[in-house]
């Protein structure tokens, strides 16, 4: 349950900037159910009524759970966004992000960097929630272990948060300074479910809909988050229902079957964004995430990933061979970014005190809307 949302299966798709956008939530939707956050909002461009910012918060008319994620440094800021979102009606769900190592989000002592600073987390989340509460919107969080396995933090703040309010926690199993690299601690999950009483939702590693339930076996988890696992593979989200309802999912699609959800992937992106071009621009990232492992000659995959308008791509499409079967060696494999560890960038002295609740200087500065 989130507020007073049955959330089945317990799954729900991870904000990715650039990704998760109407489009990508509406395909993924159609596959199976559970909870389809939107891309990552920054608070100041949200109260600034940035007009990129509020487009990228459009929800379709068949979003029937509006999930949103807000991501903020400064608790009365964060507030503010929390207010607007509650008072204008705009989303169902808020999960405010803590979990992000981009080095321009850390380097403002946002994203993961934030629970160093447990007292400006704890008042940050504490007056998010409390500005959600009027509405009836249950807030979570997303958080990482920590900065670095020498700075870890996902305990206290997990039961920071669990003592502000905070409807679930989700961890992504991996430190800051990991990035996407290495393997998820899947044993951090399951002593952050020990540690606390509202629910848990475990993030990282879930390629397949079995490593979901190996993970909900080995933690307890009370759900799963899916991020990476998913790009070019929508129809993960039908095998994750099947899996939790205890049913054998349906047959590896053919290339000609995901041909056909790559075109309607386009389509829907033209559809949301009201511009041809602009819409086929955006599908082109995700050409080599749909064909991974599919024999597909080098100039054919460059087209596809240079196509400017529909008619072009489906051209393309039907140029592909369409009976070729799923490469199962590709099942389990990493997808999306895989990049190296690296020391993670924060603001200076963050690391000196737990306990200094000073806003970063600059660390509102960012409005782009995203």
């Amino acid at each position: 349950m989130l507020g007073d949302h049955r959330v089945w299966p317990p799954v729900v798709l991870a904000p990715m900037a650039g990704i998760t956008n109407v489009a990508f939530r509406k395909l993924c939707r159609e596959q199976g159910g559970g909870v389809y956050v939107c891309e990552m909002i920054t608070t100041r461009a949200l109260v600034e009524r940035i007009p990129k910012t509020l487009k990228m918060i459009a929800f379709g008319p068949d979003e029937k759970f509006r999930s949103l994620q807000l991501y903020g440094v400064d608790p009365d800021v964060t507030a503010r966004a929390v207010r607007m979102v509650a008072e204008e009606g705009w989303a169902d769900h808020i999960d405010l992000n803590f979990g992000c190592p981009v080095p321009k989000v850390t380097r403002r002592g946002g994203g993961s960097a934030l629970p160093w600073r447990r007292k400006l987390f704890g008042r940050l989340v504490k007056q998010a929630v409390e500005a959600a509460a009027p509405a009836g919107i249950p807030l979570t969080i997303k958080m990482r272990k920590g900065i670095d396995e020498d700075h870890l933090t996902y305990v206290e703040a997990g039961l920071i948060a669990q003592e502000a309010g905070v409807a679930a926690v989700a961890l992504h199993a991996r430190t800051a300074e990991q990035r996407y690299s290495g393997t998820a601690d899947w044993d951090a999950i399951a002593t952050l479910k020990q540690a606390l009483e509202v629910p848990v939702l475990g993030n990282g590693d879930i390629w397949e809909a079995a490593d979901a339930i190996r993970m909900v076996e080995h933690t307890g988890v009370d759900g799963v988050v899916v991020g990476r696992g998913c790009l070019g593979r929508p129809w993960l989200f039908k095998d994750l229902q099947a899996a939790f309802n205890g049913e054998v999912s349906q047959e590896l699609p053919k290339l000609g079957e995901v041909a056909e959800i790559m075109s309607r992937h386009a389509h829907l992106l033209v559809e949301a964004l009201e511009d041809e071009r602009h819409g086929c621009a955006d599908f082109r990232k995700h050409v080599a995430w749909y064909l991974k492992g599919f024999p597909v000659g080098g100039d054919l995959r460059r087209s596809l990933a240079m196509v400017t308008s529909l008619a072009q791509l489906d051209d393309l499409l039907a140029k592909l061979e369409h009976d070729q079967p799923f490469p199962r060696e590709s099942l389990g494999q990493p997808r999306g970014r895989i990049n190296a560890p690296g020391k993670v960038s924060l603001p200076h002295g963050w690391l000196d005190s737990r306990d200094d609740d000073t806003v970063p200087e600059g660390a509102e500065m960012e409005n782009s809307g995203g």
